[in-house]
């Protein structure tokens, strides 16, 4: 047993829920945002800006964005056999396990990508350089791995995760404003821990309403996080955690786990005002449901979809109202709930100067 032990040890095999609840599934959003959400994006650039280089079929009918989006599958493999430290025939050899996990995986391609990917990184791991013709050998035996796993396993993988989406999405649209609050507080947890809210959207095909209580969270803890320590971290950190993540309140969570409160209670604010006032829908990609408002990417698929709806014929136009709800659910309302919030928290003590203050 030791033996076998130091040699999982040796090949820097190592089961941990850290290892494939945190490094690879943040790995996973990476890939997720390189190649899908990418590819959204650029397709909606060269849509609304009449960009003809972005709008043009370029290869196999493909536009720029539309290669980048057909890359999620070996994006997520890629990233995923980075965060494992695979050696490099290991992790070259994840691009066709990714692209086979993907499309046997269907609509919950992404979920089966993430499982495949670590079964296959770890299994070439393993014989990584034990033989004499490594070249040959790891390579074949990584992408068989890989591809026999997901013949087993990425088919029901998939419609498990879609069916989850779902029931979630079915829920909300029932009780909108239950699980408002319920989908807006969870997944607006989840972007502050060291997990990847947009891999869990993206799993799960989180859209229509869920998908915008999704966003109405992930952007109250991020507006929030930035707002609240604006006095403690300036223009520095209401843009780090603004546009990049409230991630980094994490060390200061640890600490003091009650200016935790004020994000979380304005994100059970906003979710149920973006599901039941706003009817906010997120009809973009998935994963920008999981975004918030990093580098604006939530408020891009919220808009994204607004497109596809006018342009298919499911929605007249934008309106008005449309902005005014984006405005208040993503910015307006994080900031001056998490900050009254906030205050109320200091005056009572709970809150105590620099308890919020960043590293930058």
């Amino acid at each position: 047993m030791d033996t076998f032990v130091n040699f999982l040890r040796r090949k820097n095999v190592c089961v941990s829920l850290r290892r494939y609840g945190i490094d690879a599934l943040g790995a996973m959003a990476q890939g997720l945002f390189c190649t899908l959400l990418v590819g959204t994006i650029l397709n909606t650039l060269g849509q609304q800006l009449g960009i003809g280089f972005l709008t043009r079929e370029i290869a196999a009918g493909y536009t720029v964005g539309g290669l980048c989006s057909a890359m999620v599958g070996p994006g997520i493999a890629i990233a995923i056999g980075f965060s494992l430290s695979c050696p490099p025939l290991v992790l070259f050899s994840l691009i066709p396990v990714g692209f086979a996990a993907n499309a046997m995986g269907g609509a919950g391609g992404p979920l089966s990508v993430y499982f495949v990917a670590i079964f296959a990184a770890e299994c070439g791991k393993l014989l990584s350089k034990e033989t004499k013709v490594d070249i040959l050998v790891t390579p074949v035996f990584t992408i068989l791995a890989g591809v026999g796993i997901a013949s087993l396993i990425a088919a029901p993988i998939g419609r498990a995760a879609m069916a989850v989406g779902d029931f979630v999405k079915w829920a909300t649209v029932l009780q909108p404003f239950w699980m408002g609050i319920f989908v807006s507080v969870v997944i607006g947890v989840a972007l502050t821990l060291p997990i990847s809210s947009a891999a869990i959207c993206a799993a799960l095909g989180l859209t229509g309403l869920a998908g915008g209580a999704a966003v109405a969270g992930c952007c109250a803890q991020m507006v929030g996080f930035a707002a609240m320590s604006f006095r403690e971290n300036r223009w520095g950190g209401l843009v780090a955690q603004g546009i990049g993540t409230s991630m980094l309140q994490m060390p200061n969570i640890v600490k003091n786990p009650r200016i935790w409160i004020p994000p979380t209670l304005a994100s059970a604010i906003t979710g149920p005002l973006a599901t039941c006032l706003f009817r906010l829908e997120m009809n973009g990609a998935a994963v920008s449901s999981g975004m918030g408002t990093c580098g604006l990417v939530g408020q891009i698929g919220v808009y994204t979809g607004w497109v596809s709806d006018v342009a298919s014929g499911v929605k007249a136009g934008i309106t008005p109202m449309d902005w005014v709800g984006l405005l208040l659910i993503c910015f307006i309302l994080p900031a001056l709930l998490s900050w009254a919030f906030c205050r109320l928290l200091c005056k009572i003590g709970w809150i105590k100067e620099n308890d919020l203050k960043l590293d930058l």
